[in-house]
């Protein structure tokens, strides 16, 4: 009978909870349907798992307060997807539980587990029955029913996990979407696999190594019969934001997101919070996440395509390779941690400029930019990302062009974090960049060259093209999945499946311009046939201007079209 665990003990059952739900991950991939059918829960938690064990194994601690507290916040950062930001919380609040704990017993930790479920239902938006919520939700009910007579911690563990187990095999029939593909919910196992895993090393067995998941056949989900239906929003959006006041209060936050989303979850601590939500328009989120601290790290992901891949059987796109990513994420809080320092002045300006596709790198490299961030529309860099490039630069003063409205905020930011002069021109589309730097004098002084290129910006038009991921109504406009969107300084032109026709559009709207130059960047989905067709018909239309046909391999949009 064991009757208290030790700091040894309990960073032993985390360790051991991880792994085996590391062993188990493609199973729960497997059974991913619910709240999207993206086939990605068991990667995402066991990653989220992933950094609290790396935590814990970096550092010594003498109380179980100590690896709570170390798990909670190491969760908090590292979570991935709902489903780990859900883990996430549920240690959380196990962690604020177990405060001025060495030890801890039965009853404790009975209550750290309720106090776990507590902080995740609060969090949860609109918390949905027949997930990880449930599942956890009975297996703490049965840990406290358990530890108001009992005091052996295995015991307490075995009802644990029966009580789930039961919860589990109900969720098929709590959530409709589970019941038709057939499935228990993906969270709910995962965690039941964290708790099997704690109590093999309460046991004194502590599963140390990943071993090849053993899922039996015809587990997996019937992705092909989930329809677009089920996936009311496009992007899975992920991003963690250092606080500006430990008191912020979220909840104003926490209404604006739930008017462009859902599935949103919130967890937080003292320095940060991090947000999942599901939403067509993550550039808005994450401007808004602006005005309550600084955005550090973001993840956007197409779910749409996501689930048309794993019907079809194959891999689903990603924004990366998440063990190469969670890779880079410790370099990355390893770089935070170590402050960086400003590259010393050799020169009196240097320009740094935010784009993404090779093209349109190259255009502003051949423009004289000394450092380039990665990011655009919904891939929208942290202030720290900006920073860096601007610390790198040898210049007294560094003028930054985000060349997107979601970015002007973020890097106006740099100013008051570094010894350089920051200073931000507002240009709001890559055209608007790029026109600003044509103007670049380094004779001018600093206000005169900024006025300069700041009123370049004002004389460029910008039109996008991009495509809808959804059916939607925009300002009275019906807008079907899988058509073309034309987009004038930001405002919805056009939707249609005729790019032809939409071209026709755009040319009547900006010809009010009276333009002298235009200029088509293509994108990385656009071959040079089609991007020449474009070319040709816009000559048709404007015989007097000088066009000129770039590829910029941009992402998200088909063609940037700018007119001076």
């Amino acid at each position: 009978m064991i009757q208290s665990i030790d700091a040894a003990l309990f960073k032993s059952m985390i360790i051991s909870g991880a792994a085996l739900l590391q062993q188990n991950k493609q199973q729960i991939n497997e059974l991913n349907v619910f709240p999207v059918p993206d086939g990605d829960t068991g990667t995402n938690m066991s990653l989220t798992m992933g950094s609290g064990v790396t935590a814990l194994k970096s550092g010594s601690h003498a109380t179980v307060t100590a690896c709570a507290d170390t798990v909670s916040s190491a969760l908090l950062r590292g979570a991935r997807g709902n489903s780990g930001v859900i883990l996430s919380l549920l240690f959380r609040g196990i962690g604020k539980s177990l405060k001025e704990k060495t030890v801890c017993n039965a009853a404790e930790l009975a209550a750290a587990f309720q106090r776990g479920v507590d902080a995740a239902y609060k969090a949860v938006m609109r918390p949905t029955e027949g997930t990880i919520l449930t599942v956890s939700r009975v297996a703490a009910e049965a840990a406290r029913a358990y530890a108001e007579t009992g005091d052996d911690l295995e015991e307490m563990f075995d009802r644990m996990i029966s009580a789930g187990d039961v919860a589990l095999a109900g969720t098929t029939e709590q959530n409709p979407v589970l019941k038709k593909a057939g499935v228990v919910d993906a969270g709910g196992k995962g965690y039941l696999c964290i708790l099997r895993g704690m109590l093999s090393a309460l046991l004194g067995q502590p599963i140390e190594h990943v071993v090849t998941d053993e899922g039996g056949a015809g587990e997996g989900a019937d992705f092909a019969g989930l329809s677009d239906e089920e996936i009311t929003f496009a992007f899975d959006t992920v991003f963690i934001v250092r606080k500006k006041d430990p008191d912020v209060d979220l909840d104003p936050f926490r209404e604006y997101l739930s008017s462009i989303g859902d599935s949103l979850v919130i967890g937080e601590d003292d320095d940060a919070f991090k947000v999942h939500v599901h939403t067509n328009t993550p550039g808005d989120a994450l401007n808004a996440a602006q005005q309550y601290g600084t955005l550090e790290l973001a993840k956007i992901e197409n779910m749409v395509t996501q689930r048309d891949d794993l019907a079809a059987g194959r891999k689903a796109q990603s924004t990366d390779d998440l063990e190469a990513v969670e890779k880079e994420l410790e370099s990355m809080e390893a770089q935070r941690k170590a402050e960086p320092e400003d590259v010393p002045p050799e020169k009196k300006y240097g320009l740094v400029s935010v784009c993404a596709g090779h093209g349109m790198e190259a255009v502003f490299k051949n423009l004289g930019v000394d450092a380039l961030v990665t990011g655009g529309q919904t891939m929208n860099p942290s202030t720290e990302d900006i920073l860096r490039a601007v610390q790198s630069v040898p210049a007294e003063t560094v003028f930054v062009f985000p060349n997107n409205k979601n970015i002007i905020m973020a890097a106006q930011q740099c100013d008051r974090l570094t010894d350089k002069n920051v200073v931000v021109i507002p240009s709001k589309t890559v055209p608007q960049g790029i026109s600003a730097l044509v103007c670049f004098d380094d004779s001018l002084e600093p206000d005169e060259l900024t006025d300069a290129m700041t009123d370049a910006c004002g004389t460029v038009h910008t039109a996008l093209i991009t495509y809808a991921a959804r059916d939607s109504e925009f300002d009275g406009t019906h807008i079907k999945s899988g058509e073309y969107l034309a987009l004038l300084e930001n405002q919805l032109l056009a939707s249609t499946s005729d790019l032809a026709q939409l071209i026709g559009g755009i040319a009547d709207a900006v010809r009010g311009f009276d333009p002298e130059v235009l200029t088509i960047f293509y994108g990385e989905d656009v071959t040079e046939e089609s991007a020449k067709a474009v070319e040709e018909k816009l000559s048709a239309l404007f015989p007097d201007a000088d066009i000129q046909l770039i590829s910029g391999g941009q992402p998200v949009y088909y063609y940037m079209i700018s007119a001076e």
